[in-house]
């Protein structure tokens, strides 16, 4: 699955994510449909409430209204645009999703109110050292415990 990140948005998440230091931050992805296996993000949410140095706790009361803006702003076009998954940093361990992560968006999936058939996850670190800009990976979850690695593509 390729999952293109407009350039705007990985700007802003970078600046999120140093701004949150050592602290994991987070949000969620609404996208675009382009095709069988090719989704663009065009809105997130940046939560409020940050995390802790080994964890972020996605909260349900964060996303319901922008949720519902973006169901509306797409006049409820829920086959072309529809909530994707899930972003996070991990800006002290690798850019894998956690036992804990995992289990969360198979969650999602497995969870028949969501009517999902998918979701997907972004970890991201903010490399401020060498080349400063964000790294990132992408991971879809799959009903039955399936998890596989997508690609991120960055576009203006």
């Amino acid at each position: 699955m390729k999952i293109i990140l407009p350039k705007e948005i990985e700007n802003k998440l970078f600046e999120v994510i140093v701004k949150a230091g050592e602290n994991e931050t987070g949000g969620i992805l609404m996208g675009e449909y382009l095709s069988d296996d090719e989704y663009r993000i065009v809105d997130y949410t940046i939560q409020n409430k940050k995390g802790n140095v080994i964890t972020f706790v996605r909260l349900i009361s964060d996303i319901v209204v922008p949720l519902r803006k973006f169901f509306q702003k797409t006049k409820f076009n829920y086959r072309k645009y529809n909530y994707l998954g899930e972003w996070h940093s991990h800006p002290n361990f690798s850019l894998r999703p956690s036992n804990t992560d995992a289990e969360s968006m198979w969650g999602i999936v497995e969870d028949s109110a969501t009517n999902a058939t998918f979701a997907v996850l972004l970890i991201f670190k903010a490399d401020t050292i060498n080349s400063n800009k964000l790294e990132g990976n992408a991971f879809v979850f799959l009903p039955g415990k399936i998890m596989a690695d997508a690609e991120i593509f960055i576009y203006e």
